[in-house]
C-alpha cells in the first residue's frame, strides 16, 4: 500500500484531461507512458500505446494464456475530468493529499485509483498467474469521443477475453462489496423556443407579448409531475430495482442534499437512480441576472439530459422526448430540437462461472456478502464489448463508492477500497487459473 500511494501520487500529477483546449496533449501522452511502463513492471509481457481516431492513446498490454487457460481483460482509464474551479478544492487537484484517512485528488477514484488497484492485484499474483491477462487503459473515456470503441471494432483480436473486468464503478458503500449489473443509457437533446423577432421593452409590451424564457420554463416543467417524478409522454417510468437497497438517508448524505429539502419523486431511491428514466436540465441559455435589461426574451434554449434504464431503447426514448417537447410547448411558440448522440443502456449477464468466482473472491476479501447495484452513468464501451464478444462475461466494479465525489471538487478515494478490491481481483485471477489446471 505505501507503493500504491506513491504510484497514485505520481499518476495524479499528470493533468490528463483529454481536451487540448484546457491542458496540453503532452500531459495525456506522459500519463499513457507511465501506465504502460507500470503494467510492464507488474508482469505484463508486452504493452504499447495505440493512437485512436480521436487522437487519444489507448494502453494495451498482454500476458498470453498458456495451454488453453482463460484470458481476463482488465479495463481502466487514465484520463480525468477537468478539475473545475480550483477555489472549490481544499487542496491542489493534481496533488495527492491525505485527509482523515482518504486520499484526495482529481482521478484518485475515477479512474486512476482503479489503475493502481489493477497493478496491486497483478503484483500480488507473483510469477505464476495461471491465466492470460490483457490490460486496457483508455485515454479519452471522460470526453466520450469514442476512440476505444472504434479500436475494439477495428481490432477485436486485441480485446478477446473470457472475462472482462471494467474497473470504473464502485461499491454501494465503503466495505460493502458490490458488482454493478446495469448501466443507464443516455439520450440528450437541446431544445430552443422562439417567440419574437427580437427583444422588446417589457413595459411597453409585457403581458401579451410571448416571453420565450417563460415558454421554455413552462415547457420544462411538463417533464416532472407534482411529486418530482420524470414524466415523458409514452416513456415507461414504473420499473423496479431488485438488487441492493439505497437508503434515503445515505443518498441524502452522498448527494449533499440540504437539510429540510425533500428528495424528488415518489419512487424508492434505488428504483429512481437505477431502474427508471431521469430527466436533468443541464443548462439554459438566457440573459444573465447581472446586466439584464427590462426586455422580453425572444428566444431561449436548454440542454436536457435523459438517462435511460435497461429495457428501454435509447433511440425510442429520445424520440419520445422530442415528441413530448413539440406537443407541450405553450402559446404555439416555435420549438426546435437538436438531437445529440445516444448511448444505449447495458445489462450484464450474471449467471456465468466468472461471476460466481468473482463473487466468492469479493466476499473473502471484504468479509461481507456481495450485492448488486445499478449505475446512473453510462459506459458505451460495455455495449461494444458485449456485441463484439457475446460469450464473454462482463463485470463492472471498482473503487468509486459514493463518498468519492467523482467529477466534483475534492474527489477522493478510501485506500481500503483499493486494497480490498486488489486482493479480491488477485484471488479471482488465482482461482480462475487454478480451476483450469
Amino acid at each position: 500500500m505505501p507503493r500504491a500511494r506513491r504510484e497514485l501520487s505520481e499518476l495524479i500529477a499528470f493533468r490528463s484531461v483529454a481536451d487540448e483546449r484546457q491542458y496540453p496533449r503532452e500531459e495525456c501522452v506522459a500519463a499513457a507512458e507511465w501506465v504502460r511502463d507500470a503494467f510492464l513492471d507488474a508482469g505484463i509481457e508486452s504493452a504499447e500505446l495505440i493512437e485512436t481516431i480521436d487522437g487519444s492513446y489507448a494502453v494495451v498490454g498482454q500476458r498470453k494464456a498458456v495451454g488453453g487457460a482463460p484470458t481476463v481483460l482488465l479495463y481502466s482509464h487514465y484520463d480525468v475530468q477537468p478539475p473545475g474551479d480550483s477555489a472549490l478544492w481544499a487542496s491542489e487537484p493534481f496533488e495527492l493529499t491525505e485527509r482523515d484517512g482518504r486520499w484526495y485528488g482529481r482521478g484518485s477514484a475515477d479512474c486512476k485509483g482503479n489503475v493502481v488497484m489493477h497493478l496491486l492485484a497483478l503484483r500480488a499474483l507473483g510469477s505464476d498467474w495461471g491465466v492470460g491477462v490483457t490490460v486496457v487503459s483508455e485515454g479519452s473515456e471522460e470526453m466520450g469521443t469514442g476512440g476505444l470503441e472504434d479500436l475494439v471494432e477495428k481490432r477485436p483480436e486485441l480485446f478477446a477475453a473470457d472475462v472482462i473486468i471494467i474497473a470504473d464503478t464502485g461499491n454501494a458503500a465503503v466495505g460493502q462489496p458490490t458488482v454493478t449489473t446495469t448501466l443507464r443509457g443516455i439520450a440528450n437533446v437541446v431544445v430552443r423556443v422562439d417567440t419574437l423577432a427580437g427583444e422588446v421593452h417589457s413595459g411597453m409590451y409585457g403581458g401579451p407579448a410571448p416571453d420565450a424564457l417563460a415558454a421554455l420554463i413552462a415547457l420544462l416543467a411538463t417533464l416532472r409531475d407534482e411529486h418530482g417524478n420524470t414524466v415523458v409522454d409514452d416513456l415507461p417510468a414504473d420499473q423496479a430495482w431488485d438488487g441492493v437497497d439505497y437508503a434515503p438517508e445515505r443518498f441524502r448524505a452522498d448527494a449533499g442534499v440540504l437539510d429540510g429539502v425533500d428528495l424528488a419523486g415518489s419512487a424508492s431511491v434505488a428504483d429512481a437512480v437505477w431502474a427508471r428514466p431521469a430527466l436533468t436540465i443541464l443548462g439554459i441559455d438566457c440573459p444573465p441576472v447581472v446586466g439584464s435589461a427590462a426586455a422580453i426574451s425572444p428566444t431561449a434554449s436548454a440542454r436536457l439530459n435523459l438517462r435511460v434504464p435497461p429495457g428501454i431503447d435509447a433511440q425510442v426514448a429520445q424520440d419520445a422526448l422530442v415528441a413530448h417537447l413539440h406537443a407541450h410547448v405553450p402559446w404555439n411558440a416555435r420549438v426546435s430540437v437538436e438531437r445529440e448522440a445516444i448511448g444505449s443502456p447495458f445489462r450484464a449477464r450474471t449467471d456465468g462461472p466468472g461471476y460466481a468466482a468473482l463473487g466468492d473472491a469479493l466476499e473473502e476479501a471484504f468479509g461481507a456478502p456481495v450485492g448488486s447495484a445499478g449505475q446512473g452513468g453510462s459506459i458505451p464501451l460495455c455495449n461494444v464489448l458485449a456485441q463484439t464478444f457475446p460469450h464473454a462475461e462482463i463485470v463492472l466494479m471498482g473503487v468509486e463508492e459514493p463518498q468519492c465525489r467523482i467529477h466534483a471538487p475534492n474527489e477522493s478515494v478510501d485506500p481500503s477500497e483499493i486494497e480490498n478490491l486488489a486482493v479480491a481481483e488477485a484471488l479471482f485471477l488465482q482461482t480462475l487459473g487454478a480451476s483450469d489446471r
